[in-house]
């Protein structure tokens, strides 16, 4: 019976966009600056992916911070997730609500994570404004990750471009990656696709 009402509640949300769930329950892990496990009063644990933004991955510049940042938010508190949709991970797609605040949003305006613009037609009109406006604002004020020149998006650094932007490229990497590169502390490393360092 519960795996036919979520599959209902999801073919709901296939049908009509607008069409939103919601869960309820207090934060129990932040993986990294836009995915939570919440657990709901049932003890069953759901693993969220926050709507509408990006943050930059552990390996890269400011993940450690924009995980923290959310993690300041959310950890060991009451949440609603609003939701309508899954991932392929089986990870549920939703805006979290804290205290009566937007944890997505708040992410995007410390300058930790973007506005994930190929998804943004899936926000309401309303949301999706505010969200670029708060990009933009960030942007200005080089908060976060904006106070490098040219971050890496996080959606670019997963399908390896702009990795080795941290070092200098010494020609073709022998352990996958496109490059190799000298640190700022000298020694020779390439960075895998996947965004793990080895040196050689």
């Amino acid at each position: 019976m519960k795996h036919f009402s979520i599959a209902l509640l999801l073919f709901a949300g296939l049908m009509n966009p607008s069409f939103s769930a919601s869960i309820q329950g207090k934060v129990v892990g932040v993986s990294d600056g836009d995915t939570i496990t919440v657990l709901d009063a049932a003890k069953v644990e759901h693993k969220i992916r926050l709507s509408g933004i990006d943050a930059p991955e552990k390996a890269q510049p400011y993940g450690d911070r924009s995980k923290q940042h959310l993690s300041n938010q959310v950890f060991g508190k009451s949440v609603d997730i609003e939701w309508n949709k899954t991932d392929r991970y089986g990870r549920t797609i939703g805006k979290v609500m804290v205290g009566g605040q937007d944890a997505n949003l708040s992410q995007i305006r410390a300058g930790l994570a973007w506005h994930y613009k190929q998804y943004e037609m899936e926000q309401p009109a309303g949301e999706r404004a505010a969200y670029a406006l708060s990009e933009q604002e960030a942007r200005g004020r080089r908060l976060g990750l904006w106070l490098d020149a040219k971050p890496t998006p996080p959606w670019d650094f997963r399908h390896g471009v702009g990795e080795v932007s941290a070092g200098k490229s010494e020609g073709s990497c022998p352990c996958g990656g496109p490059a190799n590169c000298t640190g700022p502390k000298g020694g020779t490393f390439c960075i895998s696709a996947k965004g793990k360092k080895k040196y050689l």
